[in-house]
């Protein structure tokens, strides 16, 4: 039953992988961005401490925070027994930086030096107040389990131009600022209601890229080769008779994997970086698994046309030990991040690759226990930053009070954040749909949603 490759070309391999969806309008406009990497910071990095410039938090701190500004927020079990909510204010500097004068904090020197490259949304803001709803939330648009992962409408939307490795790819780090951060879950990658060959492929950080990617003792390319065309004969019997299209999928993902036996190491192999990359990434990122070695990955992924990378890194979650633990992540992340940018300006894959840092939500004005103790969760404004992409340089997006604590102008949902990457890869939120359950499913659910224009060139 051995028939080579023209098999899988018979069963449409191809087709699937160039486009996973059957979307034939898209894209919807010209898009600004051919592809994203998504650097997402778990755990809630403070927008107090590192972005959101408020002088008057200098003569502030350690007052008593209004119970005006408060204006009966909802806090999380870990503070809500406080007498008092004290200010704390950012435990170093944080200053306007560049010619274009973005805000960002004295714990953030590499980022300080990107500042014309990117643009702060100041006025981010989420429902969600713990950590597992509120990541689940920034990356589904919604606070329930079980819808399909931005980066996986992406995948379904557009599909992938690498052949040879998936369209969506995950890393994960773990930072020394705090042990262990919260957990991580593979649904936060995962396809949902979408097909199955959408759902984000994690690399790992050491050993094998992926689990059980290299054939098995005694099996070389040419057997595998001929044992996935016998199945995706039998296979084609059964779509057939069935039509059921994850039978397709299932094909289509024997063969990536077997694809990826070659281009997945390849593309690990650090052998060819010269030792100026490692000069601007940091030593770190000849460290399998740090930060560093992934956002060095994620630039080579780019550079191979991976549609959507997305970095987790976990341990931003600093309800004690502020200072030291809120340093030691900013060490972690702050030269690759600002590296990253760099290396994609230099290289010509800026201005169509969008970059995105931020996490589920910020961090309180007022401290949790003792000052400079701790933060806790803050939904009601939070700091993100992008660029490339479409995204004009040096530009700052919304305001919040004195307190840092409420949005005063021109608020951006995580949902618009959500269409502002989609409208940057061509995509409008509310027209691409998937019917499921009787109802076209959008990205951004049913709200009403906004791209954010501010940030456009």
């Amino acid at each position: 039953m051995g028939s080579g490759l023209g098999t899988l070309a018979f069963l449409g391999m191809p087709n699937i992988q160039a486009r996973a969806g059957q979307a034939a309008d898209l894209p919807h406009h010209d898009a600004t961005a051919k592809r994203v990497i998504y650097l997402f910071q778990s755990g809630g990095p403070s927008h107090v401490d590192l972005f959101d410039y408020k002088p008057a938090l200098k003569k502030l701190h350690g007052t008593e925070l209004p119970k005006s500004v408060r204006g009966g927020q909802r806090v999380t079990g870990m503070t809500a027994g406080q007498s008092k909510f004290t200010v704390n204010g950012p435990i170093m500097p944080v200053a306007p930086r560049g010619q274009s004068g973005v805000t960002i904090s004295d714990l953030l020197p590499y980022t300080c030096g990107i500042a014309d490259e990117i643009s702060l949304v100041k006025s981010v803001h989420t429902e969600a107040i713990n950590h597992d709803p509120g990541i689940t939330f920034i990356n589904t648009s919604s606070q329930v389990p079980g819808r399909p992962s931005i980066g996986s409408w992406c995948q379904y939307a557009l599909g992938s131009n690498n052949k040879d490795m998936p369209g969506y790819v995950v890393m994960i780090s773990q930072g020394t600022g705090k042990n262990p951060g919260q957990p991580i879950f593979s649904r936060l990658w995962g396809s949902g209601f979408l097909p199955s060959n959408c759902q984000g492929v994690q690399l790992r950080g050491g050993g094998a890229p992926i689990l059980y990617l290299n054939d098995p003792e005694g099996i070389d390319r040419e057997s595998r080769r001929k044992m996935l065309d016998d199945i995706a004969a039998l296979n084609k019997i059964r779509l057939d008779a069935t039509g059921d299209p994850e039978i397709e999928t299932r094909n289509f993902q024997y063969d990536m994997a077997y694809r990826m036996q070659a281009s997945a190491p390849e593309i690990t192999d650090l052998s060819d970086e010269p030792e100026s990359t490692f000069a601007l990434y940091g030593e770190e990122a000849r460290i399998p698994g740090s930060y560093a070695y992934n956002c060095l990955l994620a630039r080579r992924m780019a550079e191979r046309d991976v549609r959507f990378i997305q970095l987790f890194h976990r341990g931003w979650d600093q309800h004690g030990s502020l200072v030291p633990h809120l340093k030691a992540q900013c060490r972690d992340t702050d030269q690759a991040s600002a590296a990253l940018v760099q290396d994609l300006k230099q290289r010509g894959m800026l201005d169509d690759t969008l970059v995105i840092w931020g996490g589920e939500f910020g961090r309180s004005i007022y401290s949790q226990g003792k000052i400079n103790n701790g933060r806790d969760h803050h939904g009601r404004c939070f700091t993100m930053w992008m660029a490339g992409g479409g995204v004009q340089g040096g530009r700052m997006v919304g305001e919040t009070d004195d307190f840092c604590y409420n949005v005063v102008k021109d608020p951006v949902h995580i949902r618009d954040i959500s269409a502002t990457v989609l409208h940057c890869l061509g995509i409008d939120d509310k027209r691409f749909t998937f019917k499921f359950q009787g109802l076209n499913q959008s990205p951004t659910g049913v709200e009403k949603t906004k791209v954010v224009r501010q940030l456009l060139s």
